[in-house]
C-alpha cells in the first residue's frame, strides 16, 4: 500500500506510547519506527526486543513523569515515529472484493473517542477509518492507549476535504449512511446489503450539513427516548456491529 508524508505532521516531534498493548503492537507493526524504549527491568525482560533498539531501564516514578498524570504505563514507554499517510484510493482498491465497512468521522477530535473507535473498527473488521486531517487528533499516547493496539492494525486515512472523500467513497460503490438522531429511518432499515460507509459526527454538533449532503441516506440508532444520544465511540461500535452482522 502506497504511503507518503502525512499532511501537517510536525517535524522533530515524536509521540510516546505507554502500556503493554500499545507498545507491543507498535513493535509488531513493520510500518512503525520505534525510536527508543524505556521500562522497568521486569517489563523489558518480558519482551523480545530488537537488538538495535535503544533501551533505558527506569523505575516506575521516572516513567510516570514521561506520560500524562496518572496514566497506566504498566512499566513501559516507547518513543515512536508517526505512521506515514495511507491514501484513500489505495485502501478502497484493496477492499473492492469484500464487504467490510468504511468508517468516516466528521470532526471527532477527542483522542479517547478516536482510540476507542479504532478499537471497535479492528474488532468488527472495518476496512479503514477516514478523518479530516485538520480536525482529528494526532497520534499520541492517550489515543494509542485507548485503541489498545488497533492504531497499528486499522488503516487511518487522513484527508484534506471530507466531502471529496465521501464522493470518492461513493464512486467506489459504497452506500453512505450518515448517523443522525433526527433521521426518520433506523440504521437497520437503511443499511441494506451493499458495501457501506458509516458517517458519524462529533458529540454535540453531530454531522455538519455539508457532510449530510454527501451521504446517500441518514439513519438513527433506535435508542430509548430517555437518553438523548450516545457517546460517538459507542455509536460507532453499534453501527459497526450492525454492518458486520448483516
Amino acid at each position: 500500500m502506497k504511503r507518503g508524508n502525512r499532511t501537517g505532521k510536525a517535524k522533530g516531534t515524536f509521540p510516546r506510547f505507554y502500556g503493554r498493548h500499545a507498545v507491543i503492537a507498535a513493535l509488531a507493526n513493520p510500518d512503525r519506527v520505534v525510536r527508543k524504549i524505556w521500562g522497568t527491568r521486569e517489563a523489558l525482560n518480558a519482551l523480545d526486543l530488537p537488538p538495535v533498539l535503544p533501551i533505558v531501564y527506569a523505575d516506575g516514578a521516572d516513567l510516570g513523569r514521561m506520560v500524562p498524570s496518572d496514566a497506566p504505563h504498566q512499566g513501559i514507554v516507547a518513543e515512536v515515529e508517526p505512521l506515514d499517510d495511507v491514501w484513500l484510493g489505495d485502501v478502497l482498491e484493496a477492499g473492492q472484493d469484500d464487504n467490510r465497512p468504511v468508517l468516516v468521522l466528521d470532526q471527532v477530535t477527542d483522542p479517547h473517542n478516536v482510540g476507542a473507535i479504532l478499537r471497535s473498527a479492528a474488532a468488527f473488521d472495518a476496512l479503514c477509518i477516514v478523518t479530516q486531517d485538520r480536525h482529528a487528533p494526532p497520534e499520541s499516547g492517550v489515543l494509542a492507549r485507548a485503541a489498545s493496539g488497533a492504531l497499528e492494525i486499522v488503516p487511518w486515512v487522513r484527508v484534506v476535504n471530507l466531502a471529496r472523500a465521501l464522493d470518492e467513497i461513493a464512486e467506489a460503490g459504497y452506500w453512505r449512511i450518515g448517523l443522525d438522531g433526527e433521521a426518520e429511518q433506523t440504521l437497520g432499515e437503511a443499511i441494506g446489503t451493499s458495501r457501506v460507509a458509516l458517517v458519524l459526527g462529533a458529540e454535540g454538533e453531530g454531522l455538519r450539513h455539508n457532510s449530510m449532503a454527501h451521504c446517500d441516506i441518514l439513519a438513527k440508532l433506535p435508542i430509548s427516548p430517555r437518553m438523548e444520544s450516545l457517546n460517538v465511540s459507542n455509536a460507532a461500535a453499534i453501527a459497526l456491529y450492525a454492518a458486520a452482522s448483516r
